[in-house]
């Protein structure tokens, strides 16, 4: 593999969700250990599953992979992060200040943004604090789906020039008393990043245009902020030796194949961004084992291999079906009918309300919102489709428009400069031009772009009052820190407002399943499953219990020949079983198709097409 030639200290593996970050950097740890080199995996995402991958718990501190030697692994717990964050700052001070002030410094410290910092602090460490990680030859970082971790690379130089210019004395007073006393570590963290000698990018991608689109963008996010030591990998390729006769697999090759031919211009110079491609497999990739092979062997040889099994493979898929369905009349009826229109016939009865997509990245948030939301316009509702994803493009999935139908993104970059001209607008209009220049640079503290994507979602669901409201969300972590940033408002308002008084907050009426409803998207594999399982204890926890949820891309839900998809129908057989049995009180199946869902009219097909 040519990213992992003459690998450096520092491996970055990053890309749109759900293309396989996670297993290649795993796989990648794995194999760099297996060559006598000491390896630490470092997970940035705030919804991270590396200790769900290795079947261990790991957590917030460096952690021993036993089976693995030389290998260990870190979790970033944004949460746990934040209050050893607070400890540092809050303690010191307690008990010599009085309460009323020690209260007001533990309020400040209290929202989405200073557990963005508290990661982020020990993100830095990770690249900075030679006593750390000095037992280590490597470390491999796996991120945050794109949109969340170009902002990550970006704060060093962001939280650098804002504490060199002035921090202002607004919306994070709090946090950057922490802050100004890490001026070196974050100019370290910049250095490092930087060097090409220490740091290398691995863009992952699928053979599919939304993810090569996504690469090229942040090829050129990236090198725009000095990082242009690069590599793309092609993840899950489907190998030409398993299409045969089977009309899905040949669908599915010659929509591959043509991704692969029209390479956006910023990836087309491959000679000078490396690439490497990997088959796809048919097991899942989940355990030692199977990480140990995603890198090892090439197509051919793995093609020989599942055809010497094929016979085989094949009366498991069909003995699988035969004894869930014996098991399971819920599976039985949801392999054989439960469409998206059956959920879409209950989600219509209100008239109106505000419908949420969330899940893992890459399991079709974006597409199933459209579908929804197509549906629901058809039937003559007016509906706006919107998305908090900085990754996401509706526009183009819907390719077309629709009456009835409205679309809008929050943007983090528009909002964030539409609320730092309304403030200055208002609030500066009463200053002097001292006083305005200090409101300006307070707000140009990262931290603006919380308040801002918070105060565009706010106003976006006030909306399902009148009409429907279908919102594609961003990735996991992401979502659950925007539901942060949604709580700590809610608490906010409930102290200043008292008990006994009356109001209405946006948490409270995501809490409100006669005003929203939660639609949990997920594929049947085994890691996207439990990060949805996961998803929803975080939800139950904020007291938001999901409506639904969706299988989607299902090949069990379809006729298949191909002995590779044969193999991967049979291994999606025990995930459907535990959504349907375990985690979920209403299911629908999306089967994977052989046209890709892009369209008005084949976005009305997805959500009646059946099983």
């Amino acid at each position: 593999m040519k990213f992992l030639d003459q690998a450096p200290r520092f491996l970055f593996f990053t890309g749109k969700g759900g293309v396989g970050k996670t297993s290649l950097a795993c796989a990648t740890a794995i194999q760099l250990a297996a060559s006598s080199q000491r390896v630490l995996l470092v997970s940035t995402d705030p919804a991270s599953n590396v200790g769900q991958v290795f079947g261990i718990a790991i957590g917030n501190q460096i952690t021993a992979i036993t089976e693995v030697p030389g290998l260990s692994a870190l979790e970033i717990d944004p949460q746990a992060a934040a209050k050893a964050y607070r400890d540092r700052i809050v303690g010191p001070v307690r008990g010599v200040l009085p309460d009323s002030i020690v209260k007001r410094i533990e309020e400040q410290l209290s929202g989405a943004c200073t557990t963005e910092i508290a990661a982020f602090d020990e993100f830095t460490a990770l690249l900075t604090d030679g006593a750390l990680t000095q037992d280590f030859n490597h470390i491999v970082f796996d991120t945050a789906p794109t949109g969340h971790t170009i902002r990550m690379l970006q704060l060093p130089g962001a939280w650098s020039g804002f504490l060199e210019d002035g921090k202002g004395d607004a919306s994070c007073l709090g946090p950057l008393a922490g802050l100004e006393k890490q001026r070196a570590q974050y100019q370290a963290a910049v250095d490092a990043l930087a060097d090409l000698q220490r740091t290398r990018m691995v863009l992952v991608a699928r053979a599919q245009a939304a993810t090569l689109n996504e690469a090229a963008r942040t090829h050129g996010e990236l090198a725009g902020i000095g990082l242009t030591q690069q590599y793309l990998v092609i993840n899950g390729v489907f190998p030409a030796s398993q299409v045969g006769n089977d009309l899905l697999a040949q669908a599915i090759f010659k929509r591959e194949q043509a991704a692969l031919a029209a390479l956006p211009k910023a990836l087309q110079a491959l000679q000078a961004l490396p690439t490497d491609q990997i088959a796809l497999k048919g097991f899942n990739l989940f355990g030692l084992e199977a990480l140990r092979q995603l890198l090892d062997a090439p197509a051919a040889t793995e093609s020989r291999h599942r055809e010497e099994r094929s016979d085989v493979a094949t009366q498991e898929f069909m003995d699988g079906r035969a004894a869930l369905a014996m098991t399971s009349s819920e599976l039985t009826s949801n392999l054989t009918g439960h469409i998206l229109s059956s959920l879409v016939d209950d989600i219509a009865v209100d008239g109106h309300g505000l419908v949420m997509l969330m899940g893992k990245g890459g399991v079709g948030k974006t597409t199933l919102a459209a579908a929804v939301a197509v549906e629901l316009a058809t039937r003559g509702f007016e509906v706006h489709l919107t998305t908090s994803d900085p990754a996401a493009h509706l526009s183009e999935t819907l390719d077309g428009s629709l009456p009835h139908l409205s679309v809008s993104r929050i943007d983090p970059h528009e909002v964030t400069e539409a609320y730092r001209a309304n403030v200055l607008a208002v609030k500066g209009a009463k200053l002097n031009a001292a006083g305005r220049a200090v409101l300006e640079e307070d707000l140009r503290s990262p931290c603006t772009e919380e308040i801002a994507v918070f105060q565009a979602f706010s106003r976006i669901i006030r909306e399902a009052g009148k009409k429907f409201v279908v919102m594609d969300t961003a990735p996991t972590g992401h979502t659950l820190l925007l539901l942060d940033a949604t709580g700590a408002y809610h608490r906010d308002i409930a102290r200043q407002m008292g008990a006994k008084a009356h109001f209405t907050t946006p948490m409270m009426q995501l809490q409100d399943p006669r005003q929203t409803k939660v639609l949990i998207v997920t594929l049947a594999e085994t890691t996207p499953v439990l990060e949805a399982a996961n998803l929803q204890a975080d939800l139950r926890r904020a007291g938001i219990e999901p409506w639904a949820w969706v299988i989607n891309n299902s090949i069990a839900a379809t006729r298949v020949t191909s002995p590779l998809l044969k193999v991967r129908a049979n291994n999606e057989l025990r995930e459907i079983e535990a959504v349907t049995n375990h985690h979920a009180s209403r299911c629908a199946l999306v089967p994977l198709l052989k046209d890709e869902p892009i369209g008005v009219d084949r976005l009305k097909q997805l959500s009646s097409t059946p099983s």
